[in-house]
């Protein structure tokens, strides 16, 4: 290695760069057996935590299923930066869907294909707007008729792409576009919104799954076990936005992982309808040290003492603990 001279681009890069190296010192990202399936060049912010988990969901995705595979993507962020026109940044046969039914229209996808008698399978992606909210209804029906695609949620708790609105998987408290740090209840209402995860529970899917970008292994894992399963499977991926978020764009990751210590965003795994595996916290910390971190809580902080609803808010993180096994001493009980 002496001899080679290794300029920052060649190192600083997941995609191309480190294939200038020699083969033992290239990072796994940059194996030549990854399909790239979302490649350089789109358009998406800087430290986009969508960007990174949309790759890493596809790359797995494709290798489970040597490269035969079609995706179809809800309009939004995920859309919008990977497809300026007439540019794209997919590499595999890939439909842009309306706002709410890329549900319907991967379900149409997949009974085409399955009537051509064809092998190839199908994964549908949106964000939270279009799958909690406008493409709720798609949803349900796609995972009642059991249709054999893989619903993949990238959740950055809002209309980030429209200009941060409020969706139903902005968590309470936290200001948007649409719910202002303004009043005595500022930001978002407590008692509102749902969980898709276990909306989907309770359709008693043969898999249901959570994940974040903070553990690539754990997300390319679930979704190869996912699509190893025929019928309705659903997916849903904690993807941090900057500007949303109003965190600084190097601490992505970081916010992901705080979600889950804390114990605001459990990971964990489903099947017919019932929990059989959750990630136990190895460090957990209070919500505050989640919350500091983001613009979009600093008025919870703003005053001589700590809003009482951080204390709120630490509640429905004791819960899920319980409710998911979160605690370390469930890895005793046979959770992972």
């Amino acid at each position: 290695m002496s001899d080679q001279k290794i300029r920052f681009y060649q190192t600083g890069t997941f995609t191309v760069g480190n294939r200038l190296l020699d083969p033992a010192l290239r990072t796994v990202q940059a194996s030549t057996e990854r399909a790239n399936a979302l490649t350089s060049g789109h358009r998406a912010c800087q430290g986009c935590g969508e960007a990174l988990g949309a790759r890493y969901v596809l790359d797995a995705a494709m290798r489970a299923t040597d490269r035969d595979l079609v995706a179809v993507n809800a309009t939004g962020c995920l859309e919008v930066f990977t497809t300026p026109s007439p540019q794209t940044a997919w590499q595999l046969p890939w439909l842009h869907s309306l706002f709410g039914n890329a549900a319907a229209v991967a379900t149409g996808v997949a009974a085409a294909l399955r009537v051509k008698g064809k092998a190839t399978r199908v994964i549908a992606q949106g964000g939270d707007g279009g799958t909690t909210d406008i493409g709720f209804g798609a949803l349900s029906g796609m995972f009642e008729r059991n249709d054999d695609v893989l619903y993949v949620c990238y959740d950055n708790e809002g209309y980030m792409n429209t200009g941060v609105q409020r969706s139903s998987a902005t968590p309470p408290a936290a200001r948007t576009a649409t719910t202002p740090a303004v009043g005595p209840e500022r930001g978002n209402a407590f008692g509102t919104g749902k969980s898709l995860p276990l909306l989907a529970m309770a359709h008693r899917l043969p898999y249901v799954a959570t994940a974040t970008v903070a553990d690539l292994h754990d997300l390319e894992a679930k979704v190869t076990r996912a699509m190893g399963i025929c019928g309705a499977r659903y997916l849903h991926v904690l993807v941090p936005c900057p500007l949303g978020w109003g965190h600084p764009t190097d601490e992505t990751i970081k916010m992901s992982r705080l979600a889950t210590e804390c114990g605001l965003f459990p990971v964990f795994e489903a099947v017919d309808g019932d929990l059989v595996a959750s990630t136990p916290i190895r460090r957990q910390v209070p919500v505050e040290a989640y919350l500091r971190g983001q613009k979009r809580f600093a008025h919870l902080f703003d005053g001589d003492a700590v809003d009482p609803r951080v204390s709120r808010l630490q509640a429905l993180a004791d819960d899920n603990i319980r409710r998911f096994r979160l605690a370390p001493a469930a890895a005793a009980e046979g959770t992972r």
